[in-house]
């Protein structure tokens, strides 16, 4: 089955030679173009948002970046490189045999990051002796933070080109994917994976969990992270904002004196905890300083730090 390449850096709309923070940035800008909650038509939306994460996920990690722009170069005649060791789940642990080659839908992931990045594999199982049970499939599922609040079932599909002699098929299975689940925890689809021979057992299929990169939140265990941008007045003085959460916008009380790097916590408001209940939502300061001001911007300042006995640089 042909794997189409994809050009993330188009898809961010980055240079390839982007920062760190410049992907960072540039993810934030159009995921809040494209997620589902907030656009018009959720449909398109939701296949963009995928796209936008996927090639988030790949450009923001120090690993799997500099395996993705190995890639370029030898696209050109059409035929792209193997994936490295531990790269893909179309590749089998088997000696004898080829394994079959395997296309999923419905796991929020392409052909090609699956092929490249995936980590999964199809094993033959034991070779052993003639009944040889079947070896197990694994491939990655991206899973939104909604989902992973509340629960959800998601139809997830596996076509296999099958091997000389076994035809074609494609099998459809609903996944239940239970609340609380975390990231890289496997859901297990028992006897669904290569079947056995000499009437030996089936292999089981995994669907590895990747928990969706969301714009505004950064997920830490059942914790939440939002970064809150205060003008420096609000941070002086105090303010109430809104802040989005997952259950919708919730109102945060900034106290006055806030600094850059102070947590705000809202108890409740993140995922379900293995224990019971639900992690917090923390709102992490970030004080902003306005790059330009007009001449009488300035006058005011000038006669606030005229008049303020505040001096961060006093040692008394």
């Amino acid at each position: 089955m042909a794997v189409k390449f994809k050009d993330y850096y188009e898809t961010l709309n980055v240079a390839r030679t982007a920062t760190a923070e410049e992907i960072k940035k540039a993810f934030r800008k159009l995921a809040r173009l494209y997620h589902p909650d907030v656009a018009k038509d959720k449909v398109t939306a939701e296949a963009k948002f995928k796209e936008i994460n996927e090639a988030y996920e790949v450009l923001s990690d120090p690993e799997k970046r500099p395996r993705y722009d190995e890639l370029g170069p030898n696209w050109d005649g059409g035929n792209p490189p193997p994936p490295q060791s531990g790269g893909g789940f179309r590749r089998s642990t088997g000696r004898r045999q080829a394994a079959p080659d395997f296309e999923f839908g419905g796991t929020g992931y392409s052909d090609f990051f699956e092929s490249f990045f995936g980590g999964g594999r199809s094993g033959m199982g034991d070779e052993g002796s003639f009944a040889r049970p079947g070896g197990d499939v694994e491939a990655d599922l991206l899973v939104t933070l909604g989902e992973a609040l509340h629960g959800s079932t998601r139809k997830v599909t596996l076509r296999r080109s099958g091997s000389p002699g076994v035809a074609e098929r494609t099998n459809t299975y609903q996944v239940r994917i239970p609340a609380g689940v975390r990231e890289g925890q496997r859901i297990r689809l028992a006897g669904q994976g290569n079947a056995g021979s000499g009437g030996a057992a089936a292999g089981d299929l995994y669907l590895r969990v990747r928990l969706e990169r969301h714009p505004d939140f950064e997920v830490r265990d059942a914790d939440l992270y939002y970064d809150l941008e205060l003008a420096p007045w609000e941070a002086v003085l105090g303010v109430q904002v809104q802040i989005p959460a997952l259950d919708g916008p919730t109102t945060l009380k900034v106290p006055a004196g806030t600094t850059t790097g102070g947590q705000l916590r809202l108890r409740g408001l993140g995922l379900p905890r293995e224990s019971g209940g639900r992690g917090d939502l923390y709102a992490l300061a970030h004080v902003q300083t306005p790059a330009a001001i007009s001449a009488e911007e300035r006058v005011l300042w000038e006669q606030l730090a005229a008049k303020s006995p505040f001096n961060p640089r006093s040692t008394s």
